[in-house]
């Protein structure tokens, strides 16, 4: 059962994730959705909102923010008196997705 999980969080993370005309890439627990497969904010949402349909997880405290936090405007960028700070931004990788959907709800804050 624990692979078939794995199996079918990789099949929705792939129609995702785009065609690749050579080779598709190796999915892991490992992998992160934001760094790894470059997933833009609205593309990990819907993946999201699929998944927790999908699996029957519980949302919990579950927020796209904590992992896409917003992007500085332009002004605050250009001006030198701003100082900006860097946020921390948490992993999220297919591993979450997968011990998740395994309790059925969302483990991560």
């Amino acid at each position: 059962m624990t692979d078939e999980i794995d199996q079918r969080i990789y099949e929705l993370v792939r129609r995702y994730d785009g065609v690749y005309l050579f080779k598709q890439k190796t999915l892991t627990p490992q992998i992160d959705i934001d760094t790894d497969l470059n997933f833009e904010r609205e593309e990990a949402q819907a993946l999201m909102d699929e998944f927790f349909s999908e699996f029957e997880v519980d949302r919990g405290g579950f927020m796209i923010d904590t992992y896409y936090p917003d992007e500085p405007s332009l002004a605050q960028i250009l001006n030198p008196f701003n100082k900006r700070e860097v946020p921390v931004v948490p992993d999220f990788t297919l591993g979450m997705l997968i011990e998740s959907a395994k309790a059925g709800r969302w483990l991560y804050e």
